[in-house]
């Protein structure tokens, strides 16, 4: 079912992992989609053909969304292309994983810089330039839910996005838009399976009702309902994407 035909999604950080399945479940449910990238042009461009293939539409901007020009200006290129941008998806993000004592300035101003600044550019932009009835999603994570050590930095960067999700749903519901945030669990991506032994992975997935990590796909079914028209009574709401975990 094309339930989101004639709506236009931009999704940052989706050249690869969950990004790139949600650009390409949006796109099989009829959005046009803008693939955003910072660094890595030519799995963006795959990104954009494999949805051309598949008869969808879509381009692939560069920007870095911890600069606020390069933001701003990934907005009105979008705009320019397509007319408009109804859903914004947040998913560019980085995680470093160090004990608090052992993170460096750098690590964790990284951290923040993506991870917070990242959405908060995004969030300005999108509040005078996201369509009328639009939806943002922003990404957080289920590590907030539990005590795990090394993702201290992580998850304070993430309890952030939580919070300008809450405060930013009520400054733009005026305008139709709701805004939620999702938490995926340990999900089958380089940014989470990146230097983790597999006995780490397997200890992880057993505390899964399903004995598994995610995929994902099932993140990128969870955010294409979220984009659509029939979640729109569901607004300031941090959904929890992670099989039981927590």
């Amino acid at each position: 079912m094309k339930n989101l035909s004639n709506k236009v999604a931009l999704i940052t950080g989706a050249s690869r992992g969950i990004g790139a399945e949600v650009a390409l479940h949006l796109a099989n449910t009829g959005a046009k989609v803008i693939v955003n990238y910072s660094s890595s042009k030519a799995a963006a461009s795959a990104i954009v053909q494999q949805i051309k293939t598949n008869g969808g539409d879509a381009i692939a901007i560069q920007a870095d969304v911890s600069n606020s020009q390069d933001v701003k200006n990934l907005f009105d290129n979008a705009i320019a292309h397509y007319g408009k941008i109804d859903v914004l998806v947040n998913n560019a993000g980085i995680m470093i994983n160090t004990f608090i004592k052992d993170t460096t300035d750098e690590d964790f101003a990284k951290q923040m810089d993506v991870n917070v600044t990242g959405v908060f550019n995004t969030l300005r932009e999108a509040a005078t330039k996201l369509a009328e009835n639009g939806s943002v999603i922003n990404f957080s994570t289920s590590v907030n839910r539990i005590m795990l050590p090394t993702y201290g930095p992580y998850v304070a960067t993430k309890a952030a996005v939580e919070q300008l999700t809450r405060v930013f749903a009520k400054e733009v519901g005026n305008r139709g838009i709701n805004v939620n945030s999702i938490s995926p669990g340990p999900t089958n991506t380089e940014l989470f399976t990146k230097g983790k032994p597999k006995a780490v992975i397997n200890r992880l997935a057993s505390l899964s009702a399903f004995n598994r990590i995610g995929e994902p796909g099932d993140i990128a079914k969870i955010v294409t309902f979220l984009a659509s028209d029939e979640a729109k009574w569901i607004s300031a709401q941090n959904i929890g994407a992670n099989g039981a975990m927590a």
